[in-house]
């Protein structure tokens, strides 16, 4: 028996796992990043970022506009400008980031030596 009942916040349909699912993304959590601490440019983002190309940039902003997480502005000016910034709900995701990026700093070095100690893999149940 898995101790698992229909309330349980992870199981589909629940919030907390629509939330793991979106800030799991690869860039999510560095897209909110690079947007907390005001409205950004495409173009900037992409030198904050680094490595991510223009086209995942995009599918990612639209994917957290989307979610009620970014706010898409667009300047009616010649060239158009457009900039991006998270919303009150977006930047409720901020702390958390920083929590994880702490974790990381703490927790990293350990990470890379179980990694390095060529840990045999867990095995499954199945």
């Amino acid at each position: 028996m898995s101790g698992f009942g229909p309330s349980d916040p992870f199981l589909a349909d629940c919030p907390a796992r629509l939330a793991v699912e979106l800030i799991a993304d690869k860039w999510t959590v560095v897209v909110l990043y690079g947007l907390s601490r005001g409205p950004v440019r495409h173009g900037e983002l992409i030198g904050l970022i680094g490595g991510i190309s223009r086209k995942m940039l995009t599918q990612t902003l639209r994917r957290l506009a989307a979610h009620g997480l970014v706010r898409r502005h667009a300047y009616a000016e010649a060239p158009p400008r457009v900039e991006y910034e998270l919303t009150p709900l977006g930047a409720t995701l901020i702390d958390p980031i920083h929590t994880l990026t702490e974790w990381a700093r703490a927790n990293g070095d350990a990470v890379l030596d179980a990694l390095d100690a060529g840990s045999e893999p867990v095995a499954h149940d199945g």
